[in-house]
């Protein structure tokens, strides 16, 4: 008899019985790459003509055609369902092609040290985080991220094993929001495979929780469909800017935007009245002031109810299906995904805090074209046209095909609220109809509300407070309007008194703008010295044309 080639394993069977078709059964073997099957030990061996030469086979007797059928077929089965994790023979249980922790060890092997497997299961996390001090949500090599810290705690508390712990990629992590650089979110939800029975871990979340630093949180974690995918699955997601109410003051007389505001004809007799008005009451007081005196006198100075009249009309502009490529970057009036819908705007009135009062600003949209350059264009929008008198339908002139340049506010004032899953929630609602939380198919929806007491502690004493404390140390807005008041380009010539986009406030596509705005870096960032100050240096940024890879931007939204 001839024997096998040294490519080829063979399996003994456990089958017993006397039967010619029992000790002629095919058996599962494994070469390098692909899997075939052997004769029994008893039978002579199959045709290899690729592996070398052997005897063939003679044919099987007509009566043992139909059980040899049959067990080609358990074979197909069996191997189909093992697909991607078959079971290596010295070790039941291994996924073959993990990747070992050591040199020299045998493909699939499992280290003496690594205990038993435990299962995994897609849940949405629930999580806050004050966003001072990292380099944005997430993961990225070599940076401090709020995703690469929250890995690192689960991966530590045995949430995610040893074997994905160098890899989010593995556990399919994800996410509703893409925050920026020192943004905060009081919720985001972050989607993943993770394990949830741990032996000696009773309470994962107060496990995760201990792991963390303060200023990040996980409020909670559910169960959620193994289709489920944070960004994807998202409906809407609601954001909160809050600014100061001094950024309403109309600019300094003789500034360069002041110029520029009063410059350009007026409609209407009425409004070369309002353009030739005295200056406002707060640059009309008498006598000359430091910068650190005329600092105190705006943190003492309050809204009018005019004021706040005009910054909610204007608002309420945003609302509804718009066409945004003037807010966000990368895309073009004719690209289809620049039309989003807003749900709601909402302006609160005015609140003080210490000396300053602020005002908070909440919007609510299906999604964000790179969400926090949009958020923080719209506010921009929003507040200079208030304080330069610029009548509110400017904001629908912003959605049409002229591109124009629209300045970013702080990221200091930003806060992503909590993003919502309404459609998901009723999805598992109807399946749920019949279950119980105890029984295995049911899964809960994806709710902040039940953590609202827990998210506001948390909102008070790691956001807001460490928010006024920079611009209180800092003067992060007033440097950013003063920086605004000093240009006396062309760019925004579409703040004035008609509401309308001259020609020389356009950007055409390929032409150099002459004196463009330049951006300052130091506006991206919540991230202050110790005292707060922003150094005045030369880090300004000209707005370049963008090209965006369409699946970045994606991912980007948020």
């Amino acid at each position: 008899m001839s024997q096998p080639s040294d490519a080829t394993v063979s399996v003994p069977s456990k089958r017993t019985g006397t039967s010619e078709d029992d000790t002629q059964s095919p058996k599962r073997v494994k070469f390098d790459s692909e899997e075939q099957t052997s004769p029994s030990p008893s039978a002579a061996p199959a045709a290899t003509p690729d592996l070398g030469s052997a005897a063939p086979t003679a044919a099987a007797p007509p009566q043992a055609k139909s059980k040899r059928d049959s067990s080609r077929r358990d074979a197909a089965g069996w191997a189909k369902s093992r697909k991607g994790k078959e079971k290596d023979t010295k070790n039941p249980g291994r996924r073959r092609g993990t990747r070992g922790d050591g040199e020299g060890r045998d493909a699939g092997e499992e280290p003496a040290d690594k205990g038993q497997r435990l299962p995994k299961r897609q849940c949405a996390l629930l999580i806050g985080f004050c966003g001072t001090g990292c380099a944005g949500m997430q993961i990225q090599p070599d940076v401090r991220t709020i995703e690469g810290v929250l890995f690192d705690a689960l991966v530590r508390a045995g949430a995610v094993s040893q074997d994905n712990a160098d890899d989010s990629v593995k556990v399919n992590l994800g996410r509703a929001a893409r925050t920026d650089a020192g943004v905060h979110a009081a919720g985001n939800v972050v989607s993943m495979k993770v394990i949830t029975q741990i032996p000696g871990v009773p309470d994962l979340v107060a496990r995760v929780n201990e792991l963390l630093p303060p200023e990040i949180r996980l409020w909670g974690y559910v169960r959620v469909q193994n289709s489920f995918n944070a960004r994807l699955s998202c409906d809407s997601r609601k954001y909160t800017y809050f600014f100061p109410s001094y950024l309403l003051i109309p600019p300094k007389p003789g500034s360069g935007l002041h110029t520029t505001v009063h410059s350009q004809p007026p409609p209407s007799t009425e409004g070369a009245a309002l353009r030739d008005a005295p200056s406002h009451s707060f640059w009309a007081e008498a006598g000359v002031h430091s910068k650190e005196d005329e600092m105190a006198r705006k943190r003492r100075w309050r809204a009018t109810s005019d004021m706040m009249k005009r910054l909610r009309e204007t608002a309420k502009k945003f609302e509804g299906t718009r066409n945004f490529h003037n807010f966000t970057v990368g895309r073009e009036f004719s690209d289809r995904s620049t039309q989003r819908h807003m749900k709601k705007i909402e302006v609160a009135d005015p609140a003080v805090y210490g000396s300053t009062e602020w005002i908070s600003v909440l919007f609510h949209g299906q999604s964000f074209m790179l969400h926090q350059i949009v958020s923080r264009k719209m506010m921009a929008a929003l507040i200079l046209s208030s304080r330069t008198g610029t009548p509110p339908q400017v904001i629908d002139e912003l959605y049409g095909p002229r591109q124009v340049f629209i300045p970013k506010m702080p990221s200091l004032g930003l806060l992503l609220e909590h993003p919502i899953f309404e459609s998901y929630n009723r999805k598992v609602a109807g399946v749920n109809g019949k279950l119980t939380p105890e029984d295995a198919d049911f899964r809960p929806p994806i709710d902040f509300e039940i953590h609202q007491n827990k998210i506001d502690d948390f909102k008070q004493e790691q956001i807001y407070s460490r928010m006024r404390d920079i611009e209180d140390r800092g003067d992060v807005f007033d440097a950013w309007v003063r920086s605004v008041d000093a240009y006396s380009g062309s760019d925004l010539l579409y703040l004035n008194p008609r509401g309308i986009i001259p020609a020389a406030a356009v950007i055409k596509k390929g032409t150099r703008r002459g004196n463009p705005f330049r951006e300052k870096r130091r506006f991206d960032v919540t991230d202050y010295s110790a005292a707060g100050k922003i150094e005045e240096h030369d880090d300004e940024e000209e707005e370049q044309e963008v090209v965006i890879d369409k699946s970045k931007l994606a991912d980007m939204e948020g």
